[in-house]
């Protein structure tokens, strides 16, 4: 099958959907890149941008209508990647060698998981979910919270500032609405389930070690979309 894109008309579809996304990735990088060379005392927004950058690549994933094949041996190769550089310096600035969390490792295992799931069931708009609400709400939470947190608490020793947990509610009902929207069209269930996510997508993160909310929150935000839509039986 040829893609009719314009200047790509003798490329194979899938292989155009891998230099898309491919370049996509690398983009981010080289932002992160050049924010690294210029704001070194700002390690987080380094970080975040990739975070936030590389998440969307779910939305490509989506839109492209990519195989899930290719979504799972992408996450395969980048949790090989990212264990790889807790011990090597192969992503600095992202990761740091000996770094005791495990965040970006998780991150990159939760796209595969979703993917496998809801590509096989043909309902990708809940994978999309489950990362778009880590990849905005986790990723403005932390850059809030570390700015502006000024009344923190803690839960199971993690420190948290409600600045930063009120940002986490707020961007996760607002991605939750839009892709459900999108999809579901504007009903009364369509905003419930979103107010749904963001609280529990907000406790999740609130309840988190060595990175595992990028794990339970993204997988946790998924699962949840799709159980409270069956029951509420819409769409």
């Amino acid at each position: 099958m040829l893609t009719s894109v314009p200047g790509f008309t003798s490329i194979p579809s899938l292989w155009l959907q891998i230099i898309i996304v491919a370049v996509w990735v690398l983009l981010i990088l080289l932002i992160a890149w050049v924010v690294k060379r210029f704001a070194t005392d700002e390690p987080e927004i380094v970080r975040k941008i990739v975070h936030i950058g590389t998440g969307n690549v779910i939305l490509l994933a989506w839109w492209l209508d990519v195989p899930a094949s290719l979504g799972i041996t992408a996450s395969i190769v980048a949790s090989a990647v990212t264990l790889l550089s807790y011990r090597f310096p192969i992503l600095p600035g992202i990761n740091s060698v000996g770094r005791q969390s495990l965040g970006t490792f998780f991150y990159a295992v939760s796209f595969g998981i979703l993917v496998a799931c809801f590509w096989y069931l043909q309902q990708p708009q809940y994978a999309v979910i489950g990362i778009m609400v880590m990849t905005w709400g986790d990723g403005l939470a932390a850059l809030i919270g570390q700015r502006f947190g000024k009344h923190k608490y803690q839960v199971f020793g993690s420190q948290k500032s409600w600045e930063g947990s009120l940002t986490m509610t707020i961007a996760s009902y607002m991605v939750s609405s839009l892709i459900l929207l999108s999809v579901e069209g504007n009903v009364w269930q369509t905003w419930v389930v979103s107010l749904a996510i963001a609280l529990v997508a907000t406790g999740l993160e609130a309840v988190s070690f060595l990175g595992i909310d990028n794990l339970t929150v993204p997988l946790g935000s998924a699962a949840l979309a799709f159980a409270l839509i069956q029951l509420l039986s819409f769409g």
